[in-house]
C-alpha cells in the first residue's frame, strides 16, 4: 500500500474510534472528512457522509427528519444556516435533540477556509445535574445554578483554549515559513527602529555585502555600514522616518559592490506614527556592469554615426589636398617652397592616420570574454611591453590573483595595458624609471589592474580630462586617443577607469574589471587525442598535460576507434581531416557506440568550409593553432553542457 494511502487509512480508523462525532467541511461547503459516529449519531444516509456531500443537503435532510424540532419553512431554515456557515465564527453550544438526548456542538474555523465541528453526547452529564438538583436538599437553588453555569463555562473555556492553542500553532508555523522564505531570498531584508538600530534581519547582509557581519540585531546601521556608506544611507533613512519611501543605488565602500536599497516607512497603523524603517538591499553589481557596457556601446554607435559622414568628407578633402600638393611639387617653385609643400603633405597624411584611429575607436567592437590563464597571458605580454621600453626603464608585474583563469577579452586587455605602458614610458622620458603593473582582487568582485610609473604624474587638468577623446599633453606628437581607447574598452567590459597620482610621485591608472573566475574541469580527464601530424599532436598533448589531464594519442581514425574501447576515456579531441575516415565520420561513429563521451574537433579550415560547418552543428570546433585558453574555454563549455 502506498504511504499516502496507508496514512489516510490509519487516520480514518483512528477517527472512527473517537466517541465524539466529527465533521470537516471545506470553503466550498462540501464535506471533506467525517468519522463513523457522525453518521450513527444523526442516522445520516451514506451519500451525506461521503466526501463532497453538500452542507445544504445535509441540513435539509436533518431538518426534514426532525433533528431541529418542528421547522415550518425548511427552505428559509436551510438558507439561514448556509449563510451562517459562510461567515463561520468559532462557537460552543448545547442543544437538546428531538429524540430527547442532549449534545454539545463545538465549531472552529480552519485557516484555509471551511471549519471543523465536534459533537459530544452529554446526556449522561445533564441527567446527573438534574438528579443532583432533585435529590439534594442541602444545596440551594442558587448554588446548583452556579454549578451548572460553571460546568458550561468550563466546557466553553476548554473549547476556547483548544482554539487558542491551534491558532498559536498556526502562527508559529507561519512565522517559521516567513523566516525560512526571507532567509532564502537573495537580498538583505531588515528593519530599523527610529534610532537606526536593527530590530530584525534575515541574516543575508554578508552575502549581499561581503565583509559585513550577518547577525546585526541590536546594532546601529551606522556602525555596521561604516562611515562612508553610513553617511550615504543617512538622508534616505531620515526621509523614510518622515514618511517618504525611496530607493537608493550606491557603491558600497567596504565590499566594492553596487547596492540598491529600498527604504519603506513602518507604521503599525496607517494613520499612526512611524515606528521604524524596512530595508531591502540587493546586489546590483552585475546589472550595473552590464548597464555600463550597454551604455558605452550606445555611445560608440552614436559616435560612429556622427563621425562617419564627417570622416568621409574629411578623407575626400585630404585626398584633394595630397593631389594638389603632388602637382605643386612638380612645378618650378621658389626657394623654400618645397619644404612647405612637404610639411603640408605630412600633415595631411597625419590627418589620414587620425581618421583611421577615429574609425577604430568609434567603429563596432565586440567584447568577447573567454577563459584566460593569467600566468600565460602575462608571460606573453611582458616581452611585448619590454620591447617598447628603453633599457633605463624597468617593468615589473605582480600578480596577486588566486584563480588561475578568468573570463576576459584577452585582446582588449592587451591593447589597454600596452597603451598604458607606452603612456608611462613617454611620461618618464629619457630618464631612468620604473613601471609597475599590479593585479589584485577587491572583495572577489573586481579585478583591479594598477599601472604605476615614476614620471611626473598627472596635472590637475589631465586628471579631469585625460580620458576624453583628443586630449593630450604630448603636443603634436600625441593623438589624444590612447587613454580614451583604454576607457572605452574597459567600459565595454563593464568596468571602470580611475586616474590618480601616487603619494611618492608618478601616475597611477587603475582598471577595474568584473572578476569572473573561469569554470574548468575540476578532476583530471583521460583525453583521446587524434591527429595524423605527429608534431601538431605533440603540441596539443603538452597543452592538455599542462592543464592537468592525461592523454592517449592516435594517429588515425581507425586507431582511435580501437583505443576508444579503453575504459575511463572522458573526452575525444580529433582533427577534422584525417584521411579516408575524417574526424566528422570518427565522431559520428563514437557518438553512436559511446554516447557518454565528450567529443570535439580541431581544424585549420576556414569557417566557410562546408565540412567544418557540418561538424560545428553537432560538436565544438577549435581553430588551429590551438592554445591553452581555447582548450580551457572548450572545457568550460563542456562543463556547462
Amino acid at each position: 500500500m502506498p504511504l499516502a494511502a496507508a496514512t489516510d487509512h490509519l487516520t480514518r480508523a483512528g477517527l472512527n474510534l473517537i466517541q465524539q462525532a466529527l465533521s470537516i467541511y471545506d470553503a466550498d461547503l462540501r464535506l471533506a472528512v467525517c468519522n463513523r459516529p457522525f453518521q450513527t449519531m444523526f442516522g445520516l444516509p451514506e451519500r451525506l457522509v461521503s466526501p463532497g456531500a453538500r452542507f445544504d443537503e445535509t441540513v435539509r435532510w436533518l431538518a426534514a427528519h426532525g433533528e431541529y424540532g418542528e421547522v415550518e419553512d425548511i427552505d428559509g431554515f436551510v438558507r439561514d444556516r448556509v449563510e451562517a456557515a459562510r461567515a463561520f465564527m468559532p462557537h460552543y453550544m448545547e442543544r437538546r435533540r428531538s429524540n430527547g438526548r442532549t449534545i454539545s456542538v463545538e465549531g472552529s474555523p480552519l485557516p484555509e477556509g471551511g471549519w471543523v465541528t465536534v459533537y459530544t453526547d452529554i446526556t449522561a452529564a445533564k441527567r446527573q445535574e438534574t438528579l443532583l438538583r432533585a435529590r439534594s436538599e442541602e444545596l440551594s437553588d442558587q448554588l446548583l445554578s452556579h454549578t451548572e453555569e460553571l460546568t458550561r463555562t468550563n466546557r466553553r473555556l476548554e473549547a476556547t483554549i483548544g482554539q487558542l492553542e491551534e491558532a498559536k500553532r498556526q502562527l508559529t508555523e507561519m512565522e517559521a515559513r516567513i523566516r525560512l522564505t526571507t532567509e532564502m531570498t537573495p537580498a538583505h531584508i531588515a528593519r530599523l527602529d527610529t534610532d537606526g538600530v536593527y530590530t530584525y534581519t534575515n541574516r543575508r547582509l554578508s552575502s549581499v555585502m561581503p565583509g559585513r557581519r550577518s547577525d546585526v540585531v541590536g546594532l546601529c546601521y551606522l556602525d555596521v555600514m561604516g562611515e562612508v556608506t553610513g553617511a550615504r544611507l543617512r538622508p534616505a533613512f531620515e526621509a523614510a522616518l518622515a514618511g517618504e519611501a525611496s530607493v537608493l543605488e550606491y557603491d558600497d565602500a567596504g565590499s566594492g559592490r553596487r547596492i540598491r536599497t529600498a527604504f519603506t516607512p513602518d507604521r503599525a497603523d496607517p494613520e499612526g506614527p512611524i515606528t521604524g524603517v524596512y530595508l531591502l538591499s540587493t546586489d546590483m553589481t552585475e546589472e550595473a556592469q552590464t548597464r555600463a557596457a550597454l551604455a558605452q556601446t550606445h555611445k560608440r554607435e552614436l559616435a560612429a554615426q556622427l563621425t562617419s559622414g564627417l570622416a568621409h568628407d574629411f578623407a575626400n578633402l585630404l585626398t584633394i589636398i595630397l593631389g594638389l600638393q603632388g602637382r605643386l611639387e612638380k612645378m618650378p617653385l621658389p626657394h623654400g617652397a618645397h619644404e612647405l609643400t612637404s610639411a603640408t603633405r605630412m600633415a595631411a597624411r597625419r590627418g589620414g592616420t587620425l581618421l583611421d584611429k577615429i574609425a577604430r575607436m568609434s567603429g563596432p567592437r565586440d567584447i568577447k570574454a573567454g577563459p584566460v590563464v593569467l600566468r600565460d597571458f602575462l608571460d606573453s605580454f611582458a616581452p611585448l611591453a619590454r620591447a617598447a621600453l628603453t633599457p633605463e626603464i624597468t617593468l615589473t608585474i605582480d600578480n596577486r590573483i588566486a584563480p588561475p583563469a578568468l573570463m576576459l577579452d584577452a585582446g582588449s586587455l592587451q591593447d589597454s595595458l600596452l597603451n598604458l605602458v607606452l603612456n608611462a614610458r613617454d611620461a618618464i622620458g629619457n630618464r631612468p624609471g620604473r613601471i609597475e603593473i599590479t593585479l589584485r582582487s577587491q572583495q572577489d568582485t573586481w579585478l583591479e589592474i594598477a599601472v604605476q610609473d615614476t614620471g611626473p604624474g598627472f596635472s590637475d587638468i589631465a586628471l579631469e580630462k585625460a580620458t576624453a577623446p583628443f586630449f593630450t599633453t604630448k603636443g603634436d606628437e600625441g593623438s589624444g586617443l590612447g587613454l580614451s581607447m583604454v576607457y572605452d574598452l574597459t567600459k565595454l567590459a563593464g568596468g571602470k577607469v580611475a586616474l590618480a597620482n601616487a603619494p611618492a610621485g608618478g601616475a597611477v591608472v587603475t582598471l577595474r574589471l568584473p572578476l569572473r573566475p573561469a569554470k574548468a574541469e575540476a578532476r583530471p580527464m583521460l583525453v583521446l587525442l587524434v591527429d595524423d601530424d605527429a608534431e601538431l599532436r605533440a603540441g596539443v598533448r603538452d597543452l592538455l598535460i599542462g592543464l592537468g589531464h592525461q592523454v592517449i594519442e592516435a594517429a588515425s581514425a581507425e586507431e582511435a576507434l580501437t583505443l576508444a574501447e579503453i575504459p575511463g576515456i572522458d573526452w575525444v579531441l580529433s582533427d577534422l581531416r584525417l584521411g579516408e575516415m575524417d574526424g566528422l565520420d570518427l565522431l559520428s561513429g563514437l557518438a553512436t557506440r559511446h554516447p557518454g563521451l565528450r567529443l570535439a574537433l580541431m581544424t585549420s579550415a576556414p569557417e566557410s568550409d562546408a565540412r567544418r560547418r557540418a561538424a560545428a552543428a553537432r560538436w565544438p570546433v577549435l581553430s588551429k593553432p590551438v592554445d591553452a585558453p581555447h582548450l580551457l574555454y572548450l572545457l568550460s563549455i563542456e562543463d556547462a553542457a
